[in-house]
């Protein structure tokens, strides 16, 4: 059995309507969100990309949800330090309700204070420092901190976390999991692969396993797949061009070579509740705990009122879900 979780997507959603949503998906039974860090969205057509510790305080405030990054990359963009102050605040504000995914990141989002993109294998080295220094602060102990990448002198987090935050690991190469399973308190994923999942658990026996998934609901089910290939054509890029593409202008070239099928066919799009089980099957066989589901498009209150009323009573049916 597997866990559903309600995605807030930054890249699709302004802030407002990120809180607003938050606030509907547990109107409507959900229990759990995550919701993306990006400078940046993908191309030009998601259209949004708000500063994501600003709506955790409005979903904190407004909601009882637990919720976690999908994920934040605190090596770059902004020092591990700041990262832990804004950790440090929003764990308080969801009174322990909130774990803090990481990742090494995109160009897309990092390079745009003009430093240079690190290979792979030197932000990995990032990420495990960054981690360790924000592990320090939250203890609420005077730091100081000479490292290979980070230098921190005489910091103290005055408001630290009153429980222990959770820190979980988006990982999909070999190094990459090595370190997730080494120092994560749980793995973040974002597909049905059986294989990563078991690669973890074995590292990391009985951590949490939670991934994202991506659908479109639309009550037309051609239009739902042309929403699709509108709003997410990166969707359809292979390999590292996500990692390495540094502004959504390049991400939209790239994406000209992408089909509707490429994007739309993978996923499930339209009316039809059965695709949507399916997704859900998929991610409980492969050894996942949690799966967050990211409806394309701008209705989300009709994706909420469909799953509620069609999916959902499918997934307790045939024992896929232990909760909403």
């Amino acid at each position: 059995m597997v866990e559903v979780g309600y995605t807030l997507s930054s890249e699709d959603h302004g802030p407002r309507d990120l809180v607003r949503f938050a606030g509907l998906a547990e109107e409507h039974g959900f229990t759990r969100a995550w919701i993306s860090d990006h400078f940046h969205p993908w191309v030009d057509a998601q259209g949004h990309s708000p500063f994501v510790w600003a709506v955790l305080g409005g979903v904190a405030a407004t909601t009882g949800l637990e919720v976690g990054t999908g994920v934040t990359c605190p090596t770059v963009r902004i020092h591990p330090a700041v990262v832990a102050q804004a950790v440090a605040t929003t764990s308080l504000l969801f009174d322990g309700r909130f774990w803090f995914g990481v990742g090494s990141g995109e160009a897309l989002n990092e390079h745009i204070l003009g430093g240079r993109w690190p290979e792979a294998e030197v932000r990995l080295e990032m990420l495990e420092e960054a981690v360790q220094v924000m592990r320090r602060l939250w203890t609420g102990e005077v730091v100081s901190h000479h490292g290979r990448h980070y230098t921190v002198e005489n910091a103290r987090l005055y408001d630290a976390p009153e429980r222990r935050v959770p820190v979980y690991v988006s990982a999909f190469g070999p190094k990459a999991m090595e370190l997730a399973g080494r120092i994560g308190d749980g793995y973040v994923g974002t597909s049905p692969d059986a294989e990563l999942v078991r690669r973890f658990a074995r590292q990391a026996p009985g951590k949490p396993k939670v991934a994202g998934a991506k659908c479109c609901w639309h009550a037309d089910e051609a239009e739902a797949r042309r929403l699709a290939h509108r709003l997410w054509p990166n969707m359809g890029l292979p390999g590292e061009l996500a990692q390495e593409l540094p502004t959504p202008q390049h991400f939209m070239q790239a994406a000209r070579l992408v089909t509707e099928e490429m994007v739309a066919g993978p996923i499930p799009t339209g009316p039809d509740p059965r695709p949507y089980v399916d997704l859900v099957r998929a991610y409980a066989d492969a050894g996942y705990d949690v799966v967050y589901l990211h409806n394309i498009g701008e209705d989300q209150e009709g994706f909420l009122r469909f799953w509620t009323g069609e999916v959902r009573p499918l997934l307790a049916e045939e024992g896929l879900t232990r909760a909403a």
